[in-house]
């Protein structure tokens, strides 16, 4: 599966350029938000395999008015070095690569604040 270029992004992790993309319009399932936002993710040069990341939030595009956030490039790195280490291999043909965002750690960036709350359940959690 070649993802068309007109649409997708460029983004470049640990030295190796890719290209991601998003579906513009919902599908009838994500329009619902009964289905989450996915996108996904192909080698620049070689035509492998694709990554397709599953995401725990409602497509942008959404007709319920469901409050949700975009895929940032922050977190599509992420998820590519989630599922490098996984066992991706970008390069090699093959079936799609299948990765929840559930299972990818997307760091907090500087300066952003953690909400009180969870400062506090996580110093609860460290006292136990």
């Amino acid at each position: 599966m070649a993802l068309p270029k007109k649409g997708s992004r460029r983004i470049v992790v640990d030295g190796v350029a890719y290209r991601w993309r998003v579906r513009r319009r919902p599908t009838y399932d994500q329009g619902m938000s009964w289905s989450p936002l996915i996108y996904a993710v192909e080698h620049t040069e070689a035509a492998g395999t694709t990554l397709i990341v599953r995401t725990d939030r409602p497509h942008p595009g959404n007709w319920m008015s469901e409050l949700t956030s975009p895929a940032l490039p922050s977190s599509v790195a992420a998820a590519i070095q989630t599922a490098r280490a996984k066992g991706w291999a970008p390069e090699a043909p093959g079936s799609p690569f299948l990765l929840d965002e559930v299972e990818v750690t997307v760091p907090v960036p500087f300066g952003t604040s953690i909400p009180e709350s969870v400062l506090e359940s996580l110093r609860a959690g460290s006292d136990q």
